[in-house]
């Protein structure tokens, strides 16, 4: 059965987008330096490749909060992986979107998106893109595992994952990488 997975590049200080998200500046001011691991050589060139293979392998389906949809279709067509269905979780659906790479779009509620994504990626994953989608998922014990690429710098404000939730996490297996670590966690249900 499919899992539904949080992955996602965060700061330190605990940021997963920079101050002032909108449009032009999609992971806030300073934010796109969370993601530059991910075409970068150097020492850990070959382990940044490894998780980026592992991530592109997984995903089968994707549940979307809606700020990341609206921000995400100019630079990416709808997500970052083309032809992949996509659930956008809002209140303000648009029936019979297509994204201009080719994904299928549904709207709906939480929950709904969590079990629309399950079905739709067969025997991979469900990747949850969008903050506070992400958070209300591992808060509500919806998602079941948390890959996170911590990367060392501070961005001093922006966007928390982790703020205001509790929940227990099981390492998977042992953290990897120098220049950016690569944690895989499960998450607990009680």
């Amino acid at each position: 059965m499919a899992k539904v997975i949080v992955d996602v590049s965060m700061s330190l200080d605990g940021f997963v987008a920079g101050p002032n998200v909108r449009a032009a500046e999609p992971m806030g001011d300073g934010g796109e330096r969370l993601h530059a691991w991910m075409g970068a050589g150097g020492p850990d060139g070959p382990i940044h490749a490894r998780e980026r293979t592992l991530v592109n392998g997984a995903v089968g389906a994707t549940i979307v909060g809606r700020t990341t949809f609206d921000l995400g279709h100019a630079p990416w067509g709808g997500t970052p992986w083309p032809g992949i269905p996509a659930f956008v979780v809002t209140h303000r659906p648009q029936q019979g979107f297509v994204g201009a790479n080719g994904g299928k779009f549904s709207f709906g509620g939480l929950t709904e998106a969590v079990e629309w994504a399950k079905e739709a990626a067969g025997s991979k994953d469900a990747l949850v893109l969008g903050p506070d989608i992400a958070r209300q998922l591992i808060g509500l014990r919806l998602a079941d595992e948390l890959w996170i690429h911590l990367v060392p710098i501070l961005l001093g404000a922006g966007t928390r994952l982790l703020a205001g939730i509790e929940a227990e996490l099981a390492p998977l297996w042992e953290p990897v990488g120098r220049t950016v670590t690569h944690l895989h966690y499960a998450v607990v249900r009680p």
